[in-house]
């Protein structure tokens, strides 16, 4: 990390006032436009940038715009199952989830994960409401199909991961339409009401998309999108982003993560960014400011 920034307090009056002039625009231009923000990694998990984040939601709610908060989860999972003697196993990069796991993912995301999160946003002046894929019908789901990667007439049963049929978003509408902010967990059903454990950064870029959202927010625990020689590529159209798939630029772990940005950026969610949660107040410098904090996949 590099060193702490100037504090505040350090900045002159005028200077202040220069920032927060060169905020308007952005404020102006994304005034009542939705943004749908996925929330994970480090920015999650250390206190100092949970409070960032918090703050920065709370923010941008005031200044008009309607964020929308979808929530991962691995690690507290992880420490969950350990602490029950459970061992996590992975199909592909997806975890495979029996019945238990199933109910410890629950309890995780839907309790402790979401409540925290609600909690952090009220602290910080907001109005939080947690949800899950269950409240207001909102992620119906079926079982995940895992072909194997390598011989596709093969399939990987990785239990009860699920694949989303459809979003109904009339309750994230109803919320942030009021002054609420809503923290999605995950979560969907199926036809005989079993959960399905879903990939967050699917969910949310789903969502941003049946949303018509403005912009689709992933906070990583990377820059963003780096080239083959480790530079940042701030600013990427869709086409360019096949081409880097092509060429195997992009793989592993940021494979569902752009894979899921570039149906909402080719599906009318008109910018994706990928930014780096590490930074303090990541989200606001990417949204309020000329500069670039990450990669931002524009729709066209």
């Amino acid at each position: 990390m590099s060193a702490d920034p100037t504090p505040v307090t350090a900045i002159n009056p005028r200077d202040k006032a220069e920032i927060l002039a060169q905020a308007l625009p952005y404020i102006r231009k994304f005034h009542g436009k939705t943004l749908v923000i996925k929330y994970g990694g480090n920015a999650m998990t250390d206190p100092a940038l949970q409070a960032d984040f918090a703050e920065d939601v709370v923010l941008l709610k005031l200044v008009g715009m309607n964020p929308v908060v979808v929530h991962g989860g691995g690690p507290q999972i992880e420490n969950a199952l350990n602490r029950l003697g459970k061992k996590g196993t992975f199909v592909q990069g997806m975890r495979v989830t029996d019945d238990e796991t199933m109910e410890v993912v629950e309890w995780v995301l839907a309790g402790q994960v979401q409540q925290d999160i609600v909690g952090l946003i009220n602290q910080a002046g907001g109005k939080a409401v947690g949800l899950t894929g269950r409240d207001g019908g909102m992620i119906r789901a079926q079982k995940l199909r895992m072909p194997d990667k390598d011989d596709p007439s093969k399939e990987h049963d990785v239990g009860l991961v699920g694949d989303i049929l459809a979003i109904d978003p009339s309750v994230v509408k109803a919320l942030q339409d009021d002054a609420f902010i809503p923290v999605i967990s995950p979560i969907g059903f199926g036809e005989q009401n079993e959960s399905y454990n879903i990939n967050a950064d699917v969910v949310a870029s789903k969502l941003a998309t049946v949303l018509k959202a403005e912009k689709l927010v992933l906070l990583t625990n990377t820059p963003g999108v780096l080239n083959k020689a480790g530079a940042l590529l701030t600013d990427l159209t869709a086409r360019e982003i096949d081409e880097l798939f092509a060429d195997g630029t992009i793989s592993g772990g940021m494979l569902p993560k752009i894979s899921g940005a570039l149906d909402a950026a080719k599906s009318g969610v008109h910018a994706v960014h990928i930014i780096d949660g590490r930074v303090p107040h990541a989200l606001l410098l990417e949204i309020l400011t000329d500069q670039a904090f990450g990669t931002m996949i524009r729709s066209h």
